[in-house]
């Protein structure tokens, strides 16, 4: 039996293998349902989305390039809607936002939460319903909140007493009630990387429950002539696939709603359980689907409300990756494939593509797990385990680690990764002065851009120093 290698299970004597939940698959060509949007489809081993096989795309619009299947996203949209009737649906833009995607939500009667001046101006450009948008971040500037008071955003979610002080100053010089929300930690430990969990103590959101800042914090609001105290906001993490820590959270959470009845004297009316509902990357993921969510988070509040004695709140979710995530895929165009050996006889092969972290940083980042298909053709070859690297300057510049593809994959081949709708493109960067791929909607078998290409136009447009002579 081999032995445990210090470098981890790649180094190991024998043959290369995968994590333990990747399988060979009886045919590479093949598309797992679970990983990709709802119209995707391959025939000859061409994939197709949105009715536009990928090869006709890259060769209208080149690679890489995010492709964005409109039915899927709003599907996905009208899903959560649908089965949380009742409760306020606010999309998280943070996981990918630009007009055309604000405006589809809005058509479809979801709600936004924006973290930054950037993502409230976008949902201004789109003609969002302010009312229905909500203010996220830890660190607000003063020239944010004056905007976000100006244009009538609908709730505005505090984070620290600085926060409810500056905010305070802004209602009385605007002469504005804004509607305030309180966000909390919990104290709750999410399964999940310790980047995206976000309701343990040790990190920069929220006032503490156990600590005592958030009863204070619903104090100060509650006492400020001019803000409107809505409830309380939790956010337990990201790529979350049980609800048994939103269980906890409603529990904390919830008692302290009861606590603020008792001692504050004011019965809030809403109650904010975030979002950071998972998705399928890899078929190692279960996700739920909205309807299972909306019932079993349903049955925590109610169980909890019933046993404090105090009537339910008006609950809201925030869906972000859960509903873009599944949406979109990149796809790449082979461009090196090379074979590396290593220790025990084991030889990995590297496929090499046009794109890379600056497209897609959350490997590197949250160490994240994709899939991938050939895109471009059909192959007789038997698959064999690779790794999909990008261009970037960088060893750590992996796409996808571990993936069974055709064992004759071939410069020139496309490669698609399916999952790539949250936190890809809105991460992107111009890292070793790439350009940022564009983002291609697809529908019934056109194609229609929503964000052009970067040109190296738009990348010098910042450098304002004089050129040497």
């Amino acid at each position: 039996m081999p032995t445990a290698h210090p470098s981890g299970w790649a180094h190991a004597d024998g043959a290369l293998r995968g994590p333990h939940w990747l399988r060979e698959p009886g045919d590479p060509n093949e598309l797992v349902a679970l990983l990709w949007s709802r119209t995707a489809t391959k025939t000859d081993g061409v994939l197709s989305v949105g009715g536009v096989p990928l090869p006709d795309l890259v060769r209208e619009h080149g690679s890489p390039a995010y492709v964005l299947d409109e039915v899927d996203l709003r599907g996905r949209a009208r899903a959560f809607r649908d089965a949380f009737a009742g409760y306020e649906v606010f999309y998280a833009g943070k996981a990918f936002l630009c007009t055309t995607v604000a405006r589809w939500l809005a058509e479809d009667g979801l709600s936004l939460d924006v973290c930054s001046g950037g993502e409230l101006a976008v949902a201004e450009r789109a003609g969002f319903p302010m009312e229905r948008v909500g203010f996220h971040g830890n660190n607000k500037t003063l020239r944010e909140l004056e905007r976000a008071v100006e244009l009538g955003v609908g709730r505005i979610v505090v984070d620290s007493f600085v926060e409810i002080e500056r905010l305070a100053g802004v209602s009385a010089e605007l002469g504005r009630t804004v509607g305030v929300m309180v966000r909390v930690t919990p104290g709750v430990e999410a399964h999940t990387h310790e980047y995206i969990a976000t309701a343990h103590e040790d990190q920069k959101f929220g006032f503490s429950i156990s600590s005592g800042d958030a009863i204070e914090a619903v104090r100060r609001v509650h006492a400020a002539p001019g803000l409107r105290l809505l409830g309380l906001h939790c956010h337990i993490g990201s790529q979350i696939f049980d609800t048994s820590g939103f269980e906890v959270a409603a529990r904390r959470v919830l008692a302290l709603h009861a606590q603020v009845a008792d001692e504050v004297g004011v019965e809030m009316p809403e109650l904010d359980l975030g979002g950071g509902f998972g998705i399928a990357y890899t078929t190692q993921d279960d996700p739920s689907d909205p309807a299972q969510l909306a019932t079993e988070m349903t049955k925590i509040v109610e169980h909890e409300c019933r046993a404090l004695g105090v009537a339910q709140p008006r609950l809201s979710i925030e869906p972000g990756r859960a509903i873009v995530g599944p949406a979109m895929c990149t796809v790449y165009e082979v461009g090196t494939v090379k074979e590396v050996a290593l220790d025990g006889g084991v030889r990995r092969t590297y496929v090499s593509v046009d794109g890379g972290m600056s497209d897609n940083i959350r490997t590197a980042l949250y160490d994240a797990d994709y899939s991938a298909t050939i895109a471009s053709r059909d192959s007789a070859a038997r698959p064999e385990l690779a790794r999909v690297v990008g261009k970037h300057c960088e060893a750590g510049d992996i796409v996808v680690k571990d993936e069974f593809l055709p064992g004759d994959v071939q410069p020139g081949d496309l490669v698609a990764v399916p999952g790539t709708g949250a936190y890809c493109r809105s991460m992107a960067s111009n890292y070793n002065h790439a350009l940022r791929p564009p983002v291609i909607g697809v529908r019934d078998g056109r194609t229609f851009t929503v964000l052009r290409r970067e040109t190296e136009a738009d990348l010098l447009a910042t450098d304002v120093g004089v050129p040497h002579e």
